[in-house]
C-alpha cells in the first residue's frame, strides 16, 4: 500500500544520488545509476508525467471536487506540466551521447585505449 512516506522514501532516494553525483565519481558508475532514472519508457518524467495525468483525473473525476473554474485551471496546468515532463523523455539519448563520448576518450590510467 502506497502512503506518503513510501513516496517520501522515493524522493529521499533522489536526494541521495543527488548528493553522491555531487562527489564526483566515477562517469561510467555515475551514468549506470542514472540511466534507470531517464529509460525511454520507465523513467522519471514519464513516470512524474503519468502520475499528473492520473492527478487531474482522480481530481476531475471525484464527485466531491466542485466544479468550478478554479479547479479547471488547475487541472489543466497538472497536464500542462504532464506534457512538458513528457517531453523529457528523449533525456535518454543524452545517457546514450555521453557512453559514447565517454568510450572514446582514452583513459590515463589503463594505458590511453580500448581493447579490442
Amino acid at each position: 500500500m502506497l502512503t506518503p512516506d513510501t513516496i517520501r522514501t522515493a524522493t529521499e532516494t533522489l536526494s541521495d544520488l543527488t548528493d553522491y553525483l555531487r562527489e564526483n565519481p566515477d562517469p561510467v558508475e555515475a551514468l549506470a545509476l542514472v540511466e534507470p532514472l531517464l529509460d525511454e519508457y520507465t523513467g522519471l518524467p514519464v513516470q512524474l508525467a503519468d502520475t499528473l495525468r492520473a492527478l487531474a483525473r482522480a481530481v476531475q473525476d471525484h464527485p466531491d471536487v466542485p466544479r468550478t473554474a478554479q479547479v479547471g485551471l488547475l487541472i489543466t496546468e497538472l497536464r500542462t506540466a504532464a506534457w512538458e515532463q513528457t517531453d523529457q523523455h528523449t533525456l535518454h539519448y543524452v545517457l546514450d551521447d555521453l557512453r559514447a563520448l565517454y568510450a572514446r576518450t582514452p583513459s590515463p590510467t589503463l594505458g590511453g585505449g580500448q581493447c579490442r
